[in-house]
């Protein structure tokens, strides 16, 4: 059964898809959702609140898509797996993924504990990737960093439109592909 604060976040996530942040309004989000526009603020202080947790919410969808693709795969294919699967993620919902990567000011325990979440989960695959692989670099903290920023830095180009500009650039994937070469040292995956 959805509970009315889970409408009122559904609610936000379709402004937030439509129109970004700034779509997101309170009143609009309690009519959306079929409820009084006083009504949000019986679960949520404010906007900020509201979208800490939506932004916490699509953590936790961002760690269950990771475990879902690495799962079954083993050595730099898992490494591969959880990038596509983190880079898809946020190309099919840009908004959300500039939400959930965007500045926030303040603490927010939902949503700290859902970003501790989804890093675990990306830390553990390649983790597990390091103990089948040789190849790949030794520092889990430093290689997830590594793979986070290039991710978000593919993600960045292909939302922009400068990632395939010219005839047979290459996409996401390839570049993906060619990354795991790169820190496995060169070597095939």
């Amino acid at each position: 059964m959805t509970t009315t604060r889970d409408r009122l976040i559904d609610a936000a996530a379709g402004l937030l898809d439509e129109g970004g942040p700034a779509a997101v309004t309170l009143r609009e989000v309690g009519r959306r959702a079929g409820v009084s526009h006083n009504a949000p603020y019986k679960h949520f202080q404010d906007k900020r609140d509201l979208l800490a947790a939506l932004a916490a919410g699509e953590l936790r969808v961002l760690a269950g898509r990771l475990a879902d693709a690495t799962a079954g795969e083993t050595g730099a294919a898992r490494i591969g797996a959880s990038l596509r699967a983190y880079v898809g993620w946020a190309i099919a919902a840009p908004e959300r993924f500039r939400l959930v990567f965007g500045a926030w000011t303040g603490p927010h325990a939902e949503l700290e504990s859902a970003a501790q979440e989804a890093v675990a989960t990306i830390t553990e695959a390649v983790a597990s990737a390091q103990a089948e692989d040789d190849a790949l670099p030794r520092d889990t903290e430093r290689l997830v960093a590594l793979l986070r920023s290039t991710a978000h830095g593919l993600v960045d180009l292909e939302l922009s439109g400068h990632l395939r500009k010219r005839p047979g650039a290459p996409g996401p994937d390839d570049l993906i592909d060619e990354l795991i070469t790169l820190v496995r040292g060169g070597g095939p995956a």
